[in-house]
């Protein structure tokens, strides 16, 4: 690609120079989503094993990825993110978002979802699906937390926009009501704990603005940060920009001991329904 001298000090035309085109950017996307070795991408993209053979060795060129060795005969390795491919993961969300507000959408801000459009079709797909490997986030209680606790058979993740926000004039459709869903898993919490299922909010705040809601509201369970965008990017999760972040619109997953989707509630308009939803299909998977 040709670039006109003026460009060399231009962030955004630099970073176009490592993107290269449509096929690294779907690269990129199958990696965040935990499809790191060569066979695995090709069968997700579609590309022929010379172009995508290209593509990687772009993508390691310029140190967005790099090779790890698993398997020494035949040789082969895994694509993993390093920390410049880890700060693009904000940008494919917001891709995302973008595509899916003004493409297959409307062009209407909203933090909730139609049930015959892109969003809802993508997010019921991932029943059956496998969450990938090693994902942690950071908890408002202390350290990093994996999302599916270890000694549960199932584990409900709820994805929320923001507590204690100011949405601003006029209001979001969908994005209020994030305290109610927070108490409501509260108040349930001893029948989530009696029927062994484990509880996981989920949201793209920082740490220090989840913990300080944990503790005013007493919040029992983990409530861990998605705010480098690698859960949304992982499970390529719908979201929406308000109070200038994007944030994960409202959904409820029921995940099994072995990481597999069980069951999906979205979108999640009626919260009370949604929790006591959640509490009968995650126990059923545990009985």
């Amino acid at each position: 690609m040709r670039m006109h001298n003026a460009d060399e000090t231009c962030g955004t035309a630099q970073a176009a120079m490592v993107l290269g085109d449509w096929w690294n950017v779907l690269v990129l996307r199958e990696v965040a989503r935990g499809h790191v070795r060569f066979d695995a991408l090709a069968a997700e993209i579609g590309l022929s094993r010379k172009v995508l053979t290209e593509r990687l060795g772009r993508l390691v060129a310029h140190g967005v990825l790099h090779r790890s060795l698993y398997q020494r005969r035949p040789v082969r390795y895994e694509y993993l993110l390093t920390d410049a491919g880890a700060a693009l993961l904000p940008l494919l969300v917001a891709m995302q978002d973008w595509g899916d507000r003004w493409v297959l959408g409307d062009g209407g801000l909203t933090a909730t979802a139609r049930q015959d459009g892109a969003e809802h079709a993508r997010v019921h797909a991932l029943t059956g699906t496998r969450l990938p490997d090693g994902v942690e986030l950071p908890a408002a209680q202390g350290p990093d937390v994996p999302l599916i606790a270890p000694d549960a058979p199932a584990t409900v993740l709820f994805a929320y926009p923001g507590t204690g926000i100011d949405w601003g004039e006029p209001p979001i459709p969908g994005a209020a009501g994030c305290t109610l869903e927070n108490r409501l898993f509260r108040d349930a919490w001893p029948d989530f704990r009696a029927a062994g299922v484990a509880l996981r909010g989920i949201s793209t705040q920082l740490p220090y603005e989840q913990a300080e809601f944990a503790r005013t509201e007493r919040i029992p369970y983990p409530l861990l940060s998605d705010a480098a965008h690698r859960l949304a990017a992982a499970l390529r999760l719908p979201a929406f920009r308000g109070a200038g972040r994007l944030r994960h619109k409202r959904l409820i997953l029921v995940v099994d001991a072995e990481r597999t989707v069980r069951d999906v509630l979205f979108p999640v308009d009626d919260i009370p329904y949604a929790v006591a939803e959640a509490l009968r299909l995650a126990a059923g998977r545990t009985a």
